[in-house]
C-alpha cells in the first residue's frame, strides 16, 4: 500500500481520501443562505472532513442520498423533553421523539424551569447518556421557586442577591441563558424590574433572555404589551431576548400578528438584538389550571389553591374569573384533555362536563382537584388548547428573524411530529416558506443565536451532526389523538459523527453531549 501511494505522488496522482462515512450524491442544504448543491458531504470520527462534488473517496460506510436531502442535524430552539432523557431506562434517553424528526440538538430548561445546578445536571445527563445534544438555560422559575417559594410577593434586597446569585453561578457552570415563564405562577408574581435585575447577571456573562412571555393574549396587560416589556427587559439588561412560542393566543387578539411584528420590527431598527421560535401549530400545549385559573388564586402553591375551592365564597370568584379565561381560550369545545391514562384523555372538556353532567367549569375543577402522586400538583390536567389563527401563524412564520421551536412537551403532538409537519404543510403543501427557509431556521439560525461553535452547519470541521431525509416520505405520523407516533421519512441521522437513527429506526446510540457555553471570564475555573 505505502508503495502505492509513492508510485501514485510521483505521477502527480492524488491519493483516494478514505473516511468513516460518506454521504453521496445528495441535495446538500448546507444550513447557510446559500442554494443547496449536489454533492458528497464525508465524516470522519466525529467531524465533517469534506462537503462539495463527489472527488471519489472510500468510505467505511456510504449511504446512497440520490433525490434525498442532506442537512445539518435539526436544532430545536424550545423543548421539554425531562420524561426522555431524565428516563431511568435507556432505551428512552435516546430521545426518539426529536431523532425521528431529525433533530440532533435541542434547547433545554425553557419557559424557566431549567436548574441553576447546571455543573451537576450535565454530569447526571453524561453519566446515563443521551441520544440527542442539549443546550441547556438556567430558568428564572426554578431561582425564584428556591428562593422565595410559590409566594406572591416582591423578594427583599438580599432575596434578590441570592437570586441574582444563582443564576451568576449558573452561567459559570455554562448556562447559554436565562429562560423566564411569566405567564406561570410563581414567575407571574415577579415585577419587570425584578426580572431585569436577575437577567442581568446573564446577560453580563454573554447569555441571552428567553422568554415564554407575560400574556400571549389579554389575560393580564395584554399581548402587546407583554411583548414591550421583553423588548424592555433587553433594552434595559443589555442582552439579545428570544421569544418563544410566538403567537397571538385566543378569539381577543386574532389578527394582531402584523401590530405584534411592527413591535419586534421597531425594536430591531432601535439597536434591540429580537428574535423568536415558532411551532406549526393551531393548538398551544398548556394545562387546564394554567389556561383557566387567575394567578392569584395559585398563590402559595397547590395546596393554597385546593383551600381557596373548599371556600364558598373565594370559589364562586374563582369560577367567574375560570370562565372569562375559559371564553378567551374559545369555549370548553376548543380545550381537548391529553395526560395520558386518565379517563378523559383525548376527549374535550366540553364532553367531560356532558360526560358527567355538569358545566365546564365544574368540569375542569373536578379534573384540577385529582391531584398527582405528591399531592403538589393536578394528576391529569394537560391539554391542548386551539386558540391560534391561520392567518397569524402564517405571517410570524414567514419572519426572517423566526425560528423552529416544538415546545415539545408530553402528550401533544409537536413532541413527535413538528419538523416533519412544518415540512409537510407549510412547506410542501401550503408554500407559507420554501424549504431553504425551513433548513435554515431549523439549523443555522439556531446555533448563530446560541452561539455553538462549528454547529448548525455542514462545513468542513464542522461536528458531524448530518440527517438524510426522503422528501416523499418525510412525514408526520402523530396527531392531537395519537400523540405519540413516531415521525417517517429520516433515513439516516449522524449525532457527533455516530448512526443514531437508520431507515427510521433508532440504533440505540447515545452520543450527545451537554453543550455548555465557553466560562467567562469573571468565573472561577470549571
Amino acid at each position: 500500500m505505502i508503495r502505492l501511494l509513492a508510485l501514485l505522488l510521483l505521477l502527480g496522482a492524488a491519493p483516494v481520501p478514505h473516511v468513516d462515512v460518506l454521504i453521496r450524491g445528495g441535495s446538500i442544504h448546507s444550513g447557510g443562505t446559500g442554494a443547496p448543491i449536489i454533492g458528497d458531504v464525508e465524516i470522519r470520527g466525529d467531524r465533517i472532513t469534506y462537503v462539495g462534488p463527489s472527488r471519489g473517496s472510500r468510505a467505511a460506510r456510504t449511504i446512497d442520498a440520490a433525490r434525498k436531502i442532506v442537512a445539518p442535524g435539526f436544532i430545536d430552539a424550545h423543548t421539554h423533553p425531562d420524561s426522555y432523557i431524565r428516563s431511568a431506562d435507556k432505551a428512552a434517553r435516546i430521545n426518539l421523539p426529536w431523532l425521528a424528526q431529525g433533530v440532533a440538538t435541542i434547547v433545554i430548561g425553557n419557559d424557566g424551569y431549567g436548574t441553576p445546578d447546571v455543573a451537576r445536571d450535565a454530569a447526571r445527563l453524561r453519566a446515563g447518556g443521551i441520544g440527542t445534544n442539549v443546550v441547556p438555560l438556567v430558568g428564572f422559575g426554578a431561582v425564584r421557586t428556591r428562593v422565595l417559594g410559590q409566594a406572591d410577593r416582591a423578594p427583599t434586597p438580599a432575596e434578590l442577591d441570592a437570586e441574582k446569585a444563582l443564576v451568576s453561578r449558573a452561567m459559570c457552570e455554562g448556562a447559554h441563558g436565562l429562560s423566564t415563564g411569566l405567564f406561570y405562577a410563581p414567575q407571574s408574581f415577579a415585577k419587570t424590574d425584578e426580572v431585569i435585575a436577575v437577567a442581568r447577571e446573564a446577560g453580563r456573562r454573554g447569555g441571552l433572555y428567553d422568554t415564554h412571555q407575560r400574556d400571549e393574549s389579554s389575560y393580564s396587560i395584554g399581548l402587546l404589551a407583554s411583548t414591550r416589556e421583553v423588548i424592555r427587559i433587553g433594552r434595559e439588561a443589555a442582552m439579545p431576548v428570544h421569544i418563544s412560542h410566538l403567537k397571538a393566543l385566543g378569539v381577543d387578539v386574532h389578527g394582531q400578528a402584523p401590530q405584534l411584528i411592527a413591535e419586534i420590527e421597531a425594536a430591531r431598527r432601535s439597536g434591540v438584538d429580537v428574535t423568536a421560535d415558532q411551532y406549526p401549530w393551531n393548538a398551544s400545549g398548556s394545562s387546564l389550571d394554567a389556561a383557566l385559573l387567575p394567578r392569584w388564586a395559585v398563590d402559595g402553591g397547590y395546596r393554597a389553591l385546593l383551600a381557596r375551592l373548599a371556600d364558598a365564597a373565594t370559589s364562586v370568584r374563582i369560577r367567574a374569573e375560570m370562565a372569562e379565561n375559559l371564553r378567551r381560550r374559545g369555549g370548553a369545545g376548543s380545550l381537548l384533555l391529553t395526560s395520558a391514562g386518565q379517563s378523559w384523555t383525548g376527549r374535550t372538556l366540553d364532553a367531560m362536563a356532558k360526560a358527567w353532567r355538569t358545566d365546564p367549569i365544574d368540569a375542569a375543577i373536578r379534573i384540577i382537584r385529582t391531584p398527582a402522586a405528591r399531592g403538589t400538583a393536578p394528576a391529569g390536567a394537560a391539554v391542548a388548547s386551539f386558540n391560534m389563527a391561520d392567518i397569524d401563524i402564517d405571517l410570524i412564520m414567514r419572519q426572517p428573524w423566526v425560528m423552529t421551536g416544538s415546545d415539545g412537551s408530553d402528550g401533544h403532538p409537536r413532541q413527535y411530529a413538528t419538523f416533519p409537519r412544518l415540512y409537510a404543510d407549510y412547506v410542501q403543501r401550503r408554500h407559507v416558506i420554501d424549504l431553504a427557509t425551513m433548513i435554515r431556521r431549523s439549523s443555522g439560525a439556531v446555533a448563530d443565536l446560541y452561539r455553538l461553535p462549528q454547529r448548525g452547519y455542514l462545513r468542513a470541521g464542522y461536528h458531524a451532526d448530518v440527517v438524510v431525509i426522503d422528501p416523499v416520505r418525510y412525514a408526520p405520523r402523530a396527531d392531537y389523538v395519537h400523540p405519540r407516533v413516531p415521525a417517517a421519512g429520516v433515513d439516516a441521522l449522524f449525532v457527533n459523527g455516530v448512526l443514531a437513527l437508520a431507515d427510521g429506526k433508532a440504533t440505540g446510540a447515545t452520543a450527545g453531549r451537554v453543550l455548555l457555553r465557553p466560562r467567562p471570564a469573571d468565573c472561577p475555573p470549571r
